[in-house]
């Protein structure tokens, strides 16, 4: 698949990852531009765009209020894949899309892929989509070489983190606490076990998510883990910086990049 051959790539060549999570269309549809120009600039290979939906239950509050500022400002699945047509053929970017199942079913699942892979995306997370449901869905994307990446908490019990390691593709997604995104994370007390977890399972790329905000955590997550996703942290930055939201975030990755670099 698209997406794994360059997370493995990445870890092959002794490199960690940096993920950062946008919400399409947030603030607005330039500025979003704007932050995945910055992503690529900094360094990043993989970024992570979250579909604005209006029950977003893996969130937490600064995600959710940039789902529904995006949802006020008109954007909708149709027109995030259109924006990330639009950042890939720029960056070179590799999109992995964030949706719930609902607006994925309104689009047509095997439209939905088809219209991602046109984009350039090489990967689909669908946190509401238990592994029991998701065999259909996997093999729409399958089809068009996406990846549908698999979540991992730490409460997964060991017989279930084996069936969804055989199932994953793309990369593992380790969550990294129970509850929403956002919320405070100590990484020495849980990435280390979890990677561990998920390493005794599958050899698949780990990729840690939920709760890392500073580069200390960033450094501390990447001494275990093969790449970082950051997502509330972002949202953050971007609402108080304004119109320098671009700017900002630019420096704020290229730090985590940096910090991340120096664990390893």
């Amino acid at each position: 698949m698209r997406l794994e051959t360059i997370t493995r790539a990445l870890r092959d060549d002794g490199r960690k990852a940096l993920a950062p999570f946008f919400t399409a269309g947030y603030p607005d549809e330039a500025t979003f531009l704007d932050l995945i120009r910055a992503a690529a600039d900094a360094g990043c290979r993989v970024v992570e765009v979250g579909i604005p939906f209006s029950d977003p239950v893996a969130d937490g509050p600064l995600i959710q209020k940039s789902s529904h500022a995006a949802l006020a400002g008109g954007m909708t699945l149709r027109r995030a894949l259109e924006l990330i047509t639009k950042a890939v053929v720029e960056t070179g970017i590799t999109p992995v899309v964030m949706s719930y199942l609902n607006p994925v079913l309104r689009f047509g699942v095997a439209d939905f892929a088809t219209a991602a892979a046109d984009a350039g995306v090489g990967g689909v997370i669908l946190p509401d989509v238990p592994l029991e449901e998701s065999h259909a869905v996997r093999a729409d994307l399958a089809a068009h070489d996406l990846d549908l990446v698999a979540l991992m908490a730490p409460t997964t019990d060991p017989d279930r983190a084996r069936e969804i390691a055989l199932s994953a593709s793309g990369f593992l997604y380790l969550v990294s606490l129970t509850g929403v995104t956002g919320a405070a994370l100590d990484v020495e007390a849980t990435v280390p076990s979890l990677v561990a977890r998920a390493s005794a399972v599958t050899d698949l790329p780990a990729y840690v998510g939920f709760g890392v905000s500073t580069p200390e955590q960033a450094r501390d997550a990447a001494a275990s883990a093969d790449g970082v996703i950051i997502g509330s942290a972002l949202v953050k930055i971007i609402e108080e910086a304004g119109a320098d939201a671009p700017g900002a975030v630019h420096t704020y990755l290229g730090g985590v990049a940096a910090a991340m670099e120096a664990k390893t």
